[in-house]
């Protein structure tokens, strides 16, 4: 199913070639735009499924996405599982629970995210469900494209090796090639 998943990124425009300012501040040759994907809820429902069955016997109580990329896979993915599905966002840079949404002390809570890479929004989340006393059961996501540990299990749909390069280092920077930022962190 693997390739049924790739061909669907590559179908929906969503794996995108060229030089690319990741989240994490890092350059790459390729990036996961999943909002290319997540406009179509057959294709979305059929790629996330992938993640679902992974973790259909996993015992959580509630799914999180840290906003933006994590808020419709999150819906998905716990709509797939009959799940309540809520979301984190950014006020002044720091991640947080709003809207009335809460994490109750004791429960198992998955966090969702569209790509990761370092995990590091999935951490921030992570540290805001602790302080309120939740569990972090792992994190779910569509593509999988970490290359280092990361404390949590990770459950995704794919799994992609994408080169990633720090800006001293990167070729593409070396050879000119104009870079472009398309992911919603606010990084320079």
């Amino acid at each position: 199913m693997e390739n049924r998943v790739l061909n669907i990124l590559r179908e929906v425009g969503a794996l995108l070639e060229g030089h690319f300012l990741l989240s994490s501040g890092k350059h790459s040759n390729r990036y996961c735009q999943c909002a290319k994907l997540l406009m179509y809820p057959d294709k979305a429902e059929e790629v996330l499924k992938e993640a679902a069955d992974k973790i259909k016997d996993l015992d959580f109580d509630i799914a999180v996405g840290p906003a933006m990329g994590g808020i419709v896979a999150a819906y998905e993915l716990a709509r797939q599982l009959k799940k309540p599905a809520i979301f984190t966002e950014r006020v002044d840079g720091e991640m947080m629970l709003r809207r009335g949404f809460e994490i109750l002390p004791g429960q198992k809570v998955l966090i969702v995210e569209d790509v990761v890479t370092t995990a590091k929004s999935s951490l921030e989340v992570a540290e805001v469900i602790k302080s309120l006393g939740g569990e972090v059961v792992g994190i779910a996501c569509i593509v999988d494209r970490s290359s280092s540990k990361i404390d949590y299990p990770i459950y995704s749909s794919i799994k992609l090796q994408i080169e990633t390069y720090e800006k001293e280092e990167c070729p593409l920077c070396k050879e000119e090639l104009p870079c472009v930022k398309p992911g919603s962190r606010n990084i320079k």
